[in-house]
C-alpha cells in the first residue's frame, strides 16, 4: 500500500514570520562545472582551497583528489572566486576576493579561522576585484586590482587606500598584479589596455608597454623569485617575457598564437625553466624558460588557473570551465579529472525512472562535450557521463514513456536514449527526425466533440468574469466562499483566425519540454509543437494558433495543453487540432504547466499558482500561498502531491492536490525543479549540480507541518 502523507494545520503563516533553519541539502553532482582558483597552505600543499563560479569555496586535504564545500561567500549565487590567498604568516587566515559578471560588483571576503567563519572587508565591499596578491616579503601588505584601480592594505586588509591615481583614465579595469619578491614597493598592474608599473608604492607610475601589442588585455604577470628582473606577462594578444624588469618585452613566437586568451602564467617552483600558460584553448609548458611551448590538453580546454605542487612538481592541477578540476602526476603529461565532491552544475532536466526510483538522470547546460546528460543508478549517490551522440547539446528536459523510452530535449532537437538499456556505461544517444509533414492545423476546433468549445460563442464566453470561491476563515490549505475575480485574458479574434499549413518543423530547434504519457508524445520546441503518434518514427506539428516557441506542455490521454509565456493552447484530439484557452487575467508570464490524474490543470507563472478544473474556463488560486514567481509545477505519482518550485528561491512546497494544502522545506540552494525519488526528494539546482534532501527530510511549513503516520 503506498505511504500517503497526513497533512495537519498548525500555524497561520503571518506577515513577516521568518522561516525557520533547516538542514541543507546536499550537493550530489553530478561532479565538474566551473573551477576558477587554487590556493595552497604553506607548508602543506596537500591541503588546498578552489575558488568557483557559484560563490562557493571548497576545500581539499588529499593532493586535490578529492573536494568538500568549505563555505559559500556573500549571500547572492554568483560571485566568481578568482583570487584566493593563504597568509603567510599565519595559515589560518585566509583571503578571497570575487567579483561578478552580471555587474560591476564583488568583495573581500577574510577568514582567521581556516575558513569556519567569515567577514567581508568593509574597505572592498562592492568592488569587483579582479586582482589579489600578497606581499612575499611583508605579509600584512595586500593589493586588490578593481574597476576603479589598484588598492593596498597595510593591515591584512583591515583598511585600504587607492595607490592608482583615482581621476586616471588609464590605470583602472586592473586584470593582473604582482609584486616584486623582495621589495613591497614594487607593483606590476595590468589592465584591460597594457601593462603599468610603480617602484615607490603607487606614487608615481610609468607605462611598460614597449614591445607589446597596443591595446592588449594582459591577463596574469608573473616574476620569477630567483631573478626579479624576468617578467613574463600573458595577453589576448600572446605571452610576453622581459629580462629588465618589464621596461621592454619581447613577444613569444609560436604557441600559443595571438588568437589564444592566455589567462594565467604559472612558473615550476623547483625548476625555473619550466612555465605553464592556460590558455581558452588548453594548457601549454615550455621548458626552456619560456622561449617556446608545446599543448599538453585538448584545444577544448580552457584553463583559468594552475597548480604546480611546491614539493612534487610532477603534480600540477588545472581550474578549467566546465571539466572543473583536471589532476596530472606526470608533469602535465597527461590529466584526469579529480572533481570528487565538486559539483558546479546548471542542472535544468531530471527524470526519475517510472520502474525503478532509485534511477535518475540529469541534464544540464552549458558544459559542451563536458555536459549533456548524466545517469546515476543509486540515487544520486555517484554519477556517470551519457552524452554519446550527443555533440555537446545542452539538454533542457527528459521524459520516458511508460514502456521505459527515454528522450532528451536539446538545443538542438529530440535524442532518444539506445533503446534497450537503462544505466551503465556506453549509452549514446541517437537524434529523431522531427521534420513534421505539411499539415492543416485548426485554429478553432469541430464543435460537435465533446468538451469542445463552439468557435466564437464560446470562445466569446470564456472571457466573462468568472467567480471562485475561498475560506477566509480556514488556513491556506481550505477552499473557502468568499468570491475571488479571476478573468481568463483570451485573444480577441481568434475565432476569425484561418486555418494555418503547418510548414515542416525545424529538426535542430531547441525543446523546452516533452511528455511521452499521452495518446501522443509532445514536444514543446522553438518551432512549434510536434506530436508523434507512433514512439518518435515521425512527427507532426509546427506552429499553433500563429505563434512558434511553446516553452511548456503537459498530456492527460488525448487531451494536451501547451504554454506559451503569455498564452495557452488546448486540444482534445492528441494534438490534431488546437483552440486558444485564457489564462487568467492577472498572469504576465507563464512558465510551467501540470494535469493532476483527475485532469486538473495546473499553471506556474510569474504571479504564483493556478489551476483549473474545466480545462481553463474558469481558474483558482490557492488561497495566501506564500510563493510568486513559481518556475515549475509537477505532479509526483508515487507520492500523489504536487511540487512546486522558483529559480528566486531555495523553498520547494508539496502540495496536496485534494485539501490544496501543502508543506515546504529550504535546500539551502537555488533550484530549477524538484522531484521526488526513492522515497527522497531529489532537486536540478541553477549552480550546484543535482540535490538531495537530508535523511529523513526536515521539513517545516509555512502554513503547517508535515508528519508522518
Amino acid at each position: 500500500m503506498k505511504k500517503i502523507w497526513k497533512i495537519h494545520i498548525l500555524l497561520l503563516l503571518l506577515p513577516g514570520s521568518a522561516l525557520v533553519a533547516q538542514m541543507p541539502w546536499n550537493a550530489v553532482g553530478p561532479a565538474g562545472g566551473d573551477a576558477r582558483s587554487f590556493a595552497a597552505v604553506p607548508g602543506n600543499p596537500s591541503h588546498l582551497y578552489l575558488g568557483t563560479t557559484n560563490s562557493w569555496l571548497y576545500e581539499s586535504t588529499d593532493r586535490g583528489n578529492s573536494w568538500r564545500r568549505l563555505a559559500k561567500l556573500g549571500a547572492s549565487d554568483d560571485l566568481i572566486l578568482d583570487h584566493i590567498v593563504v597568509d603567510e604568516a599565519s595559515s589560518s587566515t585566509i583571503y578571497v576576493a570575487a567579483w561578478t559578471v552580471t555587474n560591476p560588483d564583488g568583495g573581500l571576503w577574510i577568514s582567521h579561522d581556516s575558513g569556519k567563519s567569515w567577514t567581508e572587508s568593509v574597505g572592498m565591499h562592492g568592488q569587483s576585484i579582479r586582482a589579489f596578491a600578497q606581499s612575499p616579503s611583508n605579509p600584512r601588505t595586500l593589493i586588490a586590482g578593481t574597476l576603479e584601480g589598484v588598492f593596498r592594505s597595510r593591515n591584512a586588509g583591515a583598511t585600504w587606500q587607492q595607490i592608482s591615481p583615482p581621476a586616471s583614465q588609464e590605470i583602472h579595469e586592473i586584470e593582473s598584479l604582482a609584486i616584486d619578491p623582495v621589495d613591497p614597493n614594487i607593483v606590476y598592474a595590468g589592465t584591460w589596455h597594457l601593462p603599468w608599473k610603480t617602484t615607490d608604492g603607487g606614487e608615481n607610475w610609468h607605462n611598460i608597454k614597449q614591445g607589446i601589442i597596443e591595446d592588449s588585455d594582459v591577463f596574469s604577470i608573473i616574476i620569477d623569485s630567483l631573478q626579479t628582473s624576468v617578467v613574463y606577462a600573458s595577453a589576448c594578444s600572446g605571452i610576453y617575457k622581459s629580462e629588465n624588469g618589464a621596461e621592454l618585452f619581447k613577444k613569444i613566437p609560436g604557441i600559443p598564437s595571438a588568437a589564444r586568451r592566455t589567462r594565467v602564467l604559472k612558473q615550476d617552483p623547483l625548476n625555473h625553466d619550466v612555465v605553464y600558460a592556460g590558455t581558452t584553448e588548453g594548457l601549454y609548458k615550455s621548458v626552456d624558460a619560456g622561449k617556446t611551448f608545446a599543448p599538453m590538453t585538448r584545444p577544448d580546454t580552457i584553463v583559468n588557473d594552475v597548480f604546480v605542487d611546491p614539493i612534487d612538481s610532477n603534480r600540477v592541477l588545472l581550474a578549467t570551465d566546465r571539466g572543473g578540476v583536471l589532476s596530472s602526476d606526470d608533469g602535465a603529461a597527461t590529466f584526469v579529472a579529480a572533481n570528487n565532491g565538486f559539483s558546479g552544475r546548471k542542472v535544468e532536466a531530471l527524470l526519475v525512472d517510472n520502474a525503478n526510483p532509485a534511477h535518475l538522470f540529469a541534464g544540464v547546460l552549458n558544459d559542451k562535450n563536458y555536459g549533456g546528460a548524466f545517469v546515476s543508478s543509486n540515487g544520486g549517490s555517484s554519477w556517470e557521463q551519457i552524452a554519446d551522440g550527443l555533440g555537446g547539446r545542452d539538454v533542457y528536459t527528459l521524459a520516458q514513456s511508460p514502456d521505459g523510452v527515454v528522450l532528451a530535449g536539446t538545443n538542438n532537437g529530440i535524442f532518444m536514449l539506445a533503446e534497450g538499456t537503462t544505466a551503465g556505461p556506453g549509452l549514446g544517444w541517437a537524434p529523431l527526425d522531427t521534420s513534421p509533414k505539411p499539415r492543416v492545423v485548426s485554429a478553432v476546433p469541430t464543435p460537435k466533440r465533446k468538451g469542445k468549445i463552439p468557435p466564437a460563442k464560446g470562445l466569446a464566453r470564456r472571457s466573462a468574469v468568472h467567480k471562485v470561491a475561498f475560506s477566509k476563515a480556514n488556513s491556506h490549505s481550505r477552499v473557502s466562499h468568499k468570491p475571488v475575480v479571476h478573468k481568463p485574458s483570451v485573444p480577441k479574434n481568434v475565432a476569425e483566425q484561418p486555418a494555418v499549413l503547418s510548414p515542416p518543423g525545424t529538426p535542430d530547434s531547441r525543446v523546452y519540454a516533452l511528455d511521452l504519457s499521452g495518446d501522443a508524445w509532445f514536444a514543446a520546441t522553438a518551432a512549434g509543437i510536434l506530436t508523434s503518434r507512433d514512439r518518435g518514427a515521425t512527427w507532426q506539428g509546427g506552429p499553433v494558433l500563429g505563434s512558434k516557441e511553446y516553452i511548456s506542455g503537459t498530456v492527460h490521454g488525448a487531451l494536451i495543453v501547451a504554454a506559451r509565456r503569455d498564452g495557452l493552447a488546448l486540444s482534445s484530439d492528441a494534438g490534431r487540432t488546437w483552440d486558444s484557452i485564457g489564462p487568467p487575467s492577472a498572469v504576465s508570464l507563464i512558465h510551467r504547466v501540470a494535469f493532476t490524474p483527475n485532469g486538473t490543470l495546473w499553471l506556474a507563472a510569474h504571479e504564483g499558482i493556478y489551476l483549473s478544473h474545466d480545462e481553463g474556463k474558469t481558474w483558482r488560486t490557492i488561497d495566501r500561498f506564500p510563493m510568486s514567481n513559481v518556475d515549475d509545477v509537477y505532479y509526483d505519482a508515487q507520492m500523489q502531491r504536487v511540487l512546486v518550485s522558483s529559480r528566486d528561491r531555495d523553498w520547494v512546497f508539496v502540495i496536496d492536490p485534494a485539501a490544496l494544502s501543502w508543506t515546504w522545506s529550504r535546500t539551502g540552494y537555488r533550484v530549477f525543479l524538484v522531484r521526488a525519488a526513492a522515497g527522497r526528494m531529489v532537486a536540478a539546482s541553477l549552480y550546484d549540480g543535482v540535490l538531495l534532501a537530508p535523511r529523513p527530510e526536515i521539513a517545516r511549513a509555512g502554513a503547517q507541518a508535515a508528519s508522518n503516520p
